[in-house]
């Protein structure tokens, strides 16, 4: 999974503040849930955040797989609900703890077949929402770091196996980006819409 990897705004590539090098970290199984599943506010924290995000599903696995061949390596692609918890993952510089608190992780509605879509060449529009009101919306062309880069840098360090997913990381208007911050409280509901995909939806649910 990428952490945020999304300009703002119409800034243009290459803008002189894109990082040299994704964010990368792992989700473990117990953090996943689907689609109308209870996303889990854990005990201790109330700061579960949202971060709408397109998931690229690996449908050819392989090992150092150059950039222009990776969009064949794809089956296809679905949703993801990058739930964060803001004050774990900021107790180091490794995300792992607040990205892998269990039910936290909202992944579905489905699968689209990555013929049945034109990424990245035609960019898709992202949407996330808390009920009902609009947080984030960006489009897959303002990505720092497209699909292609990101299975071909992923590919230099570990195999891809068919089943794997990326999930590709965030724009701003997440929670703790806002001001005053907004974190998510039990009965809250959060939408995460892409164009040509569907709508991942889920209740929050206190542990």
């Amino acid at each position: 999974m990428a952490a945020v990897n999304y300009r703002a705004g119409d800034a243009a590539p290459d803008a002189g503040t894109d990082p040299a090098y994704p964010v990368l970290f792992l989700r473990l199984p117990a953090s996943q849930i689907a689609h109308e599943a209870p996303l889990i506010q854990p005990r201790g924290s109330d700061k579960l955040d949202y971060e709408g995000e397109l998931a690229v599903i690996i449908g050819t696995g392989g090992r150092h797989i150059p950039r222009e061949d990776a969009m064949s390596h794809v089956a296809g692609y679905s949703i993801y609900n990058d739930g964060s918890v803001r004050d774990w993952q900021k107790h180091s510089h490794q995300f792992t703890p607040g990205k892998n608190f269990v039910g936290t992780g909202a992944f579905g509605p489905w699968m689209i077949r990555a013929s049945d879509l034109s990424l990245p060449d035609v960019p898709a529009t992202l949407v996330t929402r808390v009920n009902g009101i609009e947080k984030q919306r960006t489009d897959t062309s303002r990505m720092i770091f497209d699909i292609p880069y990101l299975i071909s840098y992923i590919s230099t360090f570990t195999p891809l196996e068919p089943g794997d997913v990326i999930v590709t990381g965030t724009c701003t208007g997440f929670g703790s980006t806002r001001k005053p911050p907004e974190f998510l409280v039990p009965g809250d509901v959060v939408e995460v819409e892409i164009e040509g995909i569907g709508v991942l939806s889920n209740t929050v649910r206190a542990e």
